[in-house]
């Protein structure tokens, strides 16, 4: 009887210790996540100013974001989590005026052309970053402080 509720004591002091994520067991394969679009500097290069959306998706896919209330912006996301839990992301967000591509904003990895570049657009929509957006909520918390 003792040995038995030993060995059983014992089965499930080792599943539990598996089942934990933080020891590092010799041997243990961790899957790579990846989610979203994945958009190469080579696909950015084949966009031209004035290509229909049915261009710009053969080009770069089906957008991960295609926003309803927002019918002129297409929002392009990669979020790739590496075996050592490292997490890497990128994004691009094409903008068209009447259904043609006018520009792209890209995070710092991609090199946009000359033509597509925000800059020699009439109207600009900044891509939303987490930096941003805390950026944006401390200075609101900030000013409505100051105004009490």
């Amino acid at each position: 009887m003792q040995k038995t509720v030993r060995l059983l004591l014992t089965a499930i002091l080792l599943s539990a210790l598996g089942g934990c994520s933080y020891l590092k067991f010799p041997g243990v394969y961790k899957i790579v996540i990846q989610q979203g679009n994945v958009i190469t500097q080579d696909m950015i290069d084949e966009l031209e100013p004035g290509m229909t959306r049915r261009q710009v998706r053969f080009v770069l896919g089906t957008p991960l974001i295609d926003d309803p209330f927002a019918d002129d912006r297409w929002d392009y996301f990669y979020s790739f989590t590496d075996p050592n839990g490292r997490e890497f992301s990128h994004y691009v967000t094409v903008v068209f005026q009447d259904d043609k591509l006018q520009y792209l904003v890209a995070s710092e990895e991609f090199k946009i052309p000359e033509t597509l570049l925000p800059e020699n657009s009439q109207e600009t929509v900044e891509a939303p970053t987490a930096s941003n957006n805390e950026d944006d909520n401390s200075s609101e918390n900030s000013s409505e402080s100051s105004d009490y």
